[in-house]
Protein backbone atom coordinates (compact mmCIF):
# COMPACT_ATOMS: atom_id res chain seq x y z
CA UNK A 1 0.00 0.00 0.00
CA UNK A 2 1.13 3.48 -1.21
CA UNK A 3 1.36 6.48 0.93
CA UNK A 4 -1.77 7.72 -1.09
CA UNK A 5 -3.73 4.25 -1.27
CA UNK A 6 -7.67 4.82 -0.35
CA UNK A 7 -8.53 3.47 3.48
CA UNK A 8 -11.73 1.78 3.74
CA UNK A 9 -13.21 2.88 6.98
CA UNK A 10 -16.62 1.42 6.43
CA UNK A 11 -18.38 -1.34 8.45
CA UNK A 12 -19.12 -4.12 5.70
CA UNK A 13 -22.65 -5.04 6.13
CA UNK A 14 -23.82 -8.66 6.31
CA UNK A 15 -26.64 -11.19 8.25
CA UNK A 16 -26.43 -11.19 12.15
CA UNK A 17 -24.08 -7.70 12.15
CA UNK A 18 -24.66 -5.92 15.38
CA UNK A 19 -27.18 -3.58 15.39
CA UNK A 20 -28.72 -0.15 17.00
CA UNK A 21 -31.44 -2.49 19.57
CA UNK A 22 -34.52 -2.06 18.42
CA UNK A 23 -33.81 -1.17 15.05
CA UNK A 24 -34.58 -3.45 11.89
CA UNK A 25 -31.62 -6.36 11.46
CA UNK A 26 -29.78 -6.76 8.50
CA UNK A 27 -30.45 -9.42 6.12
CA UNK A 28 -29.67 -10.47 3.08
CA UNK A 29 -31.48 -12.95 0.92
CA UNK A 30 -31.64 -14.59 -2.37
CA UNK A 31 -35.24 -13.76 -3.92
CA UNK A 32 -33.49 -15.67 -7.56
CA UNK A 33 -30.63 -17.52 -8.31
CA UNK A 34 -28.50 -18.68 -11.15
CA UNK A 35 -27.69 -22.02 -9.16
CA UNK A 36 -30.73 -22.75 -8.95
CA UNK A 37 -31.96 -22.07 -13.01
CA UNK A 38 -33.14 -18.42 -12.42
CA UNK A 39 -31.73 -16.09 -15.39
CA UNK A 40 -30.38 -13.96 -12.79
CA UNK A 41 -28.79 -13.71 -9.25
CA UNK A 42 -31.13 -10.98 -7.78
CA UNK A 43 -30.68 -10.37 -3.58
CA UNK A 44 -33.19 -9.00 -1.66
CA UNK A 45 -32.03 -6.06 1.02
CA UNK A 46 -33.85 -5.58 4.40
CA UNK A 47 -32.41 -2.85 7.04
CA UNK A 48 -32.68 0.10 8.80
CA UNK A 49 -31.64 3.41 7.95
CA UNK A 50 -29.04 3.57 10.32
CA UNK A 51 -27.26 0.58 9.94
CA UNK A 52 -23.59 -0.01 9.70
CA UNK A 53 -21.83 2.63 8.54
CA UNK A 54 -24.33 5.26 7.67
CA UNK A 55 -25.49 9.02 8.07
CA UNK A 56 -27.89 10.77 10.34
CA UNK A 57 -30.08 13.48 8.19
CA UNK A 58 -32.06 16.85 9.92
CA UNK A 59 -34.96 14.99 9.18
CA UNK A 60 -33.99 11.93 11.92
CA UNK A 61 -34.74 14.59 14.65
CA UNK A 62 -36.47 17.54 13.21
CA UNK A 63 -40.56 16.92 11.91
CA UNK A 64 -40.52 18.30 7.80
CA UNK A 65 -36.86 18.90 7.93
CA UNK A 66 -34.09 18.22 4.97
CA UNK A 67 -33.90 14.28 4.53
CA UNK A 68 -30.64 12.49 3.18
CA UNK A 69 -31.26 13.28 -0.55
CA UNK A 70 -30.54 16.96 0.72
CA UNK A 71 -26.82 16.70 1.81
CA UNK A 72 -24.22 18.94 -0.34
CA UNK A 73 -22.21 16.62 -1.88
CA UNK A 74 -19.34 19.23 -0.53
CA UNK A 75 -20.33 18.59 2.98
CA UNK A 76 -18.37 14.72 3.27
CA UNK A 77 -15.82 15.36 -0.06
CA UNK A 78 -12.71 17.14 0.77
CA UNK A 79 -9.81 17.35 3.89
CA UNK A 80 -10.27 15.79 7.05
CA UNK A 81 -8.92 15.33 10.13
CA UNK A 82 -8.72 12.07 12.16
CA UNK A 83 -9.06 13.12 15.94
CA UNK A 84 -7.88 10.86 18.49
CA UNK A 85 -9.80 10.82 21.66
CA UNK A 86 -8.24 9.66 24.66
CA UNK A 87 -10.88 9.73 27.06
CA UNK A 88 -12.17 6.37 27.78
CA UNK A 89 -15.97 7.32 27.99
CA UNK A 90 -17.16 10.14 26.08
CA UNK A 91 -15.81 13.53 23.42
CA UNK A 92 -16.23 16.36 25.68
CA UNK A 93 -14.67 20.06 25.26
CA UNK A 94 -11.73 19.76 27.70
CA UNK A 95 -9.80 17.71 25.29
CA UNK A 96 -11.56 18.71 22.17
CA UNK A 97 -9.86 22.15 23.33
CA UNK A 98 -6.35 20.73 22.79
CA UNK A 99 -6.67 19.96 19.09
CA UNK A 100 -7.63 23.49 17.98
CA UNK A 101 -10.91 22.50 15.85
CA UNK A 102 -11.46 25.11 13.02
CA UNK A 103 -14.60 26.63 11.84
CA UNK A 104 -15.90 24.22 9.05
CA UNK A 105 -14.06 21.27 8.96
CA UNK A 106 -15.01 17.51 8.56
CA UNK A 107 -13.69 15.77 12.14
CA UNK A 108 -13.25 11.60 12.72
CA UNK A 109 -13.15 10.86 16.21
CA UNK A 110 -10.98 7.85 16.92
CA UNK A 111 -12.00 6.32 20.00
CA UNK A 112 -11.64 3.50 22.21
CA UNK A 113 -14.22 1.90 20.03
CA UNK A 114 -12.45 1.40 16.97
CA UNK A 115 -10.37 -1.29 18.71
CA UNK A 116 -12.91 -2.90 20.88
CA UNK A 117 -16.70 -2.90 19.62
CA UNK A 118 -16.36 -4.29 16.01
CA UNK A 119 -14.79 -7.58 17.37
CA UNK A 120 -18.23 -7.46 19.52
CA UNK A 121 -21.14 -9.53 18.12
CA UNK A 122 -23.67 -8.03 20.81
CA UNK A 123 -24.22 -4.12 21.09
CA UNK A 124 -22.06 -2.77 23.00
CA UNK A 125 -23.48 -0.11 25.47
CA UNK A 126 -20.36 1.34 27.42
CA UNK A 127 -19.28 2.41 23.97
CA UNK A 128 -17.05 6.60 23.59
CA UNK A 129 -20.14 8.85 22.48
CA UNK A 130 -19.97 12.57 21.64
CA UNK A 131 -21.52 14.92 25.12
CA UNK A 132 -24.06 17.09 24.66
CA UNK A 133 -21.79 19.49 26.05
CA UNK A 134 -18.97 18.65 23.24
CA UNK A 135 -21.73 18.56 20.41
CA UNK A 136 -23.25 22.10 21.58
CA UNK A 137 -19.29 22.83 21.28
CA UNK A 138 -18.98 21.39 18.15
CA UNK A 139 -22.14 23.00 16.85
CA UNK A 140 -20.81 26.54 17.43
CA UNK A 141 -18.07 25.96 14.96
CA UNK A 142 -20.39 24.95 12.39
CA UNK A 143 -18.41 21.58 11.19
CA UNK A 144 -19.20 20.28 7.89
CA UNK A 145 -19.50 16.47 9.58
CA UNK A 146 -18.63 14.73 11.97
CA UNK A 147 -17.75 11.13 12.28
CA UNK A 148 -17.77 8.41 14.93
CA UNK A 149 -16.33 5.01 15.63
CA UNK A 150 -19.58 3.10 17.01
CA UNK A 151 -23.23 3.22 16.20
CA UNK A 152 -24.30 6.25 17.34
CA UNK A 153 -23.01 10.36 18.27
CA UNK A 154 -24.90 10.39 21.25
CA UNK A 155 -24.51 7.68 24.28
CA UNK A 156 -26.77 4.86 25.04
CA UNK A 157 -28.43 5.60 27.80
CA UNK A 158 -27.74 9.59 27.90
CA UNK A 159 -27.27 12.62 25.76
CA UNK A 160 -28.66 10.48 23.06
CA UNK A 161 -31.12 12.65 21.57
CA UNK A 162 -29.41 16.16 23.03
CA UNK A 163 -26.36 15.20 20.91
CA UNK A 164 -27.69 14.73 17.99
CA UNK A 165 -30.14 17.57 18.31
CA UNK A 166 -27.57 20.29 18.76
CA UNK A 167 -25.27 18.60 15.87
CA UNK A 168 -28.54 18.70 13.37
CA UNK A 169 -29.49 21.95 14.44
CA UNK A 170 -26.43 23.67 13.35
CA UNK A 171 -26.40 21.67 10.19
CA UNK A 172 -23.77 19.48 11.37
CA UNK A 173 -24.34 16.15 8.87
CA UNK A 174 -23.71 13.24 11.35
CA UNK A 175 -21.77 10.20 10.11
CA UNK A 176 -21.93 7.35 12.41
CA UNK A 177 -20.66 3.69 12.31
CA UNK A 178 -16.79 4.18 11.22
CA UNK A 179 -13.84 1.57 11.82
CA UNK A 180 -10.97 3.62 12.22
CA UNK A 181 -8.59 0.50 13.23
CA UNK A 182 -6.28 0.92 10.73
CA UNK A 183 -6.28 4.61 10.91
CA UNK A 184 -3.20 7.04 12.48
CA UNK A 185 -4.50 10.67 13.91
CA UNK A 186 -3.78 13.30 11.13
CA UNK A 187 -4.91 15.01 7.60
CA UNK A 188 -6.94 12.97 5.35
CA UNK A 189 -8.90 13.56 2.12
CA UNK A 190 -12.49 12.11 2.44
CA UNK A 191 -15.17 10.83 0.32
CA UNK A 192 -18.33 9.51 2.07
CA UNK A 193 -21.47 9.33 0.25
CA UNK A 194 -24.98 7.89 1.46
CA UNK A 195 -27.51 6.35 -0.69
CA UNK A 196 -29.61 8.92 -1.91
CA UNK A 197 -33.03 8.14 -0.58
CA UNK A 198 -36.00 10.72 -0.90
CA UNK A 199 -37.02 11.69 2.26
CA UNK A 200 -34.74 9.86 4.29
CA UNK A 201 -33.94 10.20 8.26
CA UNK A 202 -30.42 8.35 7.35
CA UNK A 203 -29.11 6.09 5.41
CA UNK A 204 -26.11 3.67 4.81
CA UNK A 205 -22.96 5.14 3.46
CA UNK A 206 -19.45 4.19 1.74
CA UNK A 207 -16.60 5.70 3.35
CA UNK A 208 -13.06 5.93 2.43
CA UNK A 209 -9.99 7.98 3.22
CA UNK A 210 -6.57 8.25 2.16
CA UNK A 211 -3.62 10.86 3.83
CA UNK A 212 -3.43 14.62 1.96
CA UNK A 213 -0.76 14.61 -0.05
CA UNK A 214 2.11 16.51 1.62
CA UNK A 215 2.20 20.10 0.20
CA UNK A 216 5.34 21.65 -1.31
CA UNK A 217 6.63 25.13 -0.52
CA UNK A 218 7.58 27.34 -3.20
CA UNK A 219 11.31 27.72 -3.65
Amino acid sequence: MTELDWIDISVPLHTGMVHWPGDPEFCISRQSDIQNGDPATVSRLCLGAHSGTHMDAPAYFFPNAAGIEAMPLETTIGPARVVAIEDPAAVRPEELEQHSIQYGERILFKTRNSGRVWKKKEFVQDYVSISKEAAEYLAQLRLRCVGIDYLSVGGYDHDGADTHLALLRARVWIIEGLDLSSVQPGDYDLICLPLSIVGADGAPARAIIRPAAPTTSPL
